[in-house]
C-alpha cells in the first residue's frame, strides 16, 4: 500500500520523501565485480527537493537529517527503480504495434509507410502521441528516443505531450529522401535540412526536450541528404544535439547498403563518411555488426539500442551483448522497444524478451545487466548517465515503483524466490500486466495506479 506520512516539517523548505526497498546502478557490471556496480538497500529513503534527489540511504540513518520532512510515499511490498530509458522506438509506428508481417522491408511497405503519412494531420498526431507517452509511463518509462516522422507535426506532437507530463523526449523530424512511399519522401535535402534546424531551434533544451537530427537510415537518404545532416550535427553536437538512426538490423538491409554505398567498406562506414557517427549518435537494433563497426562504435562513445522484442518478432537478427560488451572495446548499450516493431513498450518484457535472445545463442543474461541496460546503460548511452540513469544524490528524480505482488498469480510464484534478483527475473519472465505501482518524473508521481486518475500531467494541481 502507498501511504502517506505527515511530521512536523522543520526544513523551512518543502520536500518530499519516497520510502521503500531501492536498487540502483553505479557502474556497469558488464565490466566490474557484481558486488560493485549496484546497491540494493531493503529499507532506503529518497528526499526530493525541486525535482531532484537531494539526499538517499537507509531509511533509519537519513529520515534523521530531514526531521521535518512533511511527505513521504510508503511502499510495502515493491522495488523503487529509477525511471526506465526507452533508447529507440517509433511513436508513429504505434498504431501498427503487433501487425503480422514477413521481411522487414516488406512489414515496413504494408502497414508502417502508410501509417505514417497519416501524421501531416495534427490532430491524428496528438491522439497517438497522447496514447503514446499514457503507455510508457504506465510502462515506467521516463525517457525516451523516438522517431517522429517526415512531418513537422509529428514532431510538435510528441514533444507537446512530453512537456505536460515534464519527461525528457529525444526526437526530431525523419530524414527521407528517396527509396520510401511518395507520401513521407521529402521534396528535397535541402528543404529537409532547413525544416530540421527549424524545430531543433523550437524544441532543444525547451524544459527537459532534446533534438535529434534523425535520417531514418542510410538506403531512405541520398548522399546529398546525409552529406548536410552530417553537417548540421557536427555544428550542433556540442550543444546537445543527437544523431538516431538504424544500423546492421538485418541481412537483406546490410546488403542494399553495400549497393548503394559501394565504396564504403561497411554500413557504419557509411554514416561516419558522412559525419554522423560521434558521441551523441544512437544506433538502433546492431544484429549484424563485424568487429571493425564495434571499434567504430566504441572509439567515437556511441549509443546503441538493444531492442529484443523487434528481433524475436521480426525475425531480423538478434543482438549479441558479450560482442557489445568485450572487454577490450564495451560499447554503451541501452534496451529499446522498437514500437511497432517490438510488441510492448514495457522495459520490463523487453528485460524478458532479452534473456530469450541471447538464450539462442547459448548465452544466459542475466536480470542485474538486464536492468543496468534498462537504467544507468540507457542513459550512458544516451550520455546522460550524470543527470538520470541512478537514484544518488544530484539525480533528476526519475522513478519507477515495481509492485512485487501485482496479481494473484504473480504473488503466489513469487513466494518461491528468496532473493530480490531472484524475484526481478521472474517479474520479467512473466511479466503482469499491472506491473508498474507508480511512475515520478522529476519527482512528480504522473502515474499512480491506485489513484482516482492515475495518469496526471506534471503541472496538474492537485497531483501528488
Amino acid at each position: 500500500m502507498n501511504e502517506t506520512v505527515t511530521q512536523t516539517n522543520s526544513c523551512g523548505i518543502h520536500c518530499k520523501g519516497i520510502r521503500g526497498q531501492l536498487l540502483t546502478f553505479k557502474a556497469d557490471p558488464f565490466l566490474c565485480r557484481e558486488g560493485e556496480c549496484h546497491d540494493y538497500l531493503s529499507d532506503g529513503l529518497i528526499v526530493i527537493q525541486d525535482g531532484r534527489i537531494i539526499d538517499v540511504g537507509d531509511y533509519g540513518t537519513t529520515i534523521k537529517r530531514y526531521p521535518g520532512l512533511n511527505e513521504t510515499d510508503t511502499y510495502s511490498d515493491a522495488l523503487i527503480l529509477p525511471g526506465f530509458i526507452d533508447c529507440h522506438a517509433h511513436y508513429v509506428q504505434a498504431p501498427v504495434i503487433g501487425s503480422s508481417g514477413n521481411t522487414l522491408l516488406k512489414w515496413l511497405d504494408r502497414y508502417v509507410f502508410p501509417m505514417e503519412s497519416r501524421f501531416r494531420d495534427k490532430i491524428f498526431a496528438d491522439e497517438v502521441a497522447r496514447e503514446f507517452m499514457a503507455e510508457m509511463l504506465t510502462q515506467g518509462t521516463t525517457t525516451a528516443n523516438v522517431f517522429s516522422t517526415t512531418f513537422a507535426t509529428s514532431v510538435d506532437a510528441i514533444f507537446e505531450e512530453s512537456e505536460r507530463y515534464n519527461t525528457r523526449m529525444i526526437t526530431g523530424k525523419v530524414l527521407q529522401d528517396r527509396n520510401i512511399s511518395d507520401s513521407l519522401k521529402d521534396e528535397s535535402a535541402e528543404e529537409s535540412i532547413l525544416l530540421t534546424e527549424k524545430l531543433l531551434k523550437k524544441w532543444h533544451h525547451r524544459g527537459r526536450q532534446l533534438y535529434a537530427i534523425i535520417p531514418r537510415f542510410a538506403p531512405t537518404s541520398t548522399p546529398r541528404q546525409l552529406e548536410l545532416a552530417g553537417e548540421l550535427y557536427q555544428r550542433y553536437m556540442d550543444r546537445g544535439v543527437y544523431m538516431h538512426t538504424h544500423l546492421d538490423e538485418v541481412q537483406s538491409e546490410i546488403d542494399w547498403v553495400t549497393q548503394l554505398f559501394p565504396d564504403q567498406p561497411n554500413y557504419t562506414e557509411v554514416y561516419k563518411h558522412f559525419g554522423l557517427v560521434g558521441g551523441l549518435s544512437v544506433m538502433a537494433h546492431c544484429c549484424i555488426v563485424r568487429e571493425e563497426e564495434w571499434q567504430t562504435l566504441h572509439d567515437n562513445e556511441c549509443g546503441v539500442a538493444h531492442c529484443p522484442s523487434s528481433n524475436l518478432f521480426l525475425g531480423d537478427g538478434e543482438f549479441k551483448y558479450w560482442e557489445a560488451k568485450e572487454q577490450s572495446r564495451p560499447v554503451r548499450v541501452g534496451m529499446g522497444t522498437d514500437v511497432g516493431g517490438g510488441t510492448s513498450l514495457s522495459i520490463l518484457r523487453q528485460i524478458g524478451e532479452a534473456y530469450k535472445v541471447a538464450m539462442m545463442h547459448g548465452r544466459s543474461l542475466d536480470i542485474m545487466k538486464s536492468l543496468y541496460m534498462a537504467t544507468r546503460g540507457g542513459a550512458e548511452a544516451l550520455h546522460l548517465e550524470h543527470t538520470i540513469g541512478s537514484i544518488a544524490s544530484g539525480y533528476e528524480a526519475d522513478l519507477t515503483v515495481l509492485d512485487l505482488k501485482p496479481d494473484r498469480f504473480a504473488a503466489w510464484r513469487l513466494n518461491f524466490a528468496e532473493s530480490i534478483t531472484e524475484k526481478l527475473f521472474v517479474l520479467s519472465a512473466i511479466a503482469p500486466g499491472l506491473t508498474v505501482k507508480a511512475t515520478y518524473v522529476a519527482g512528480r508521481k504522473v502515474y499512480d495506479r491506485e489513484r482516482k486518475r492515475p495518469l496526471m500531467y506534471a503541472s496538474d494541481p492537485d497531483i501528488s
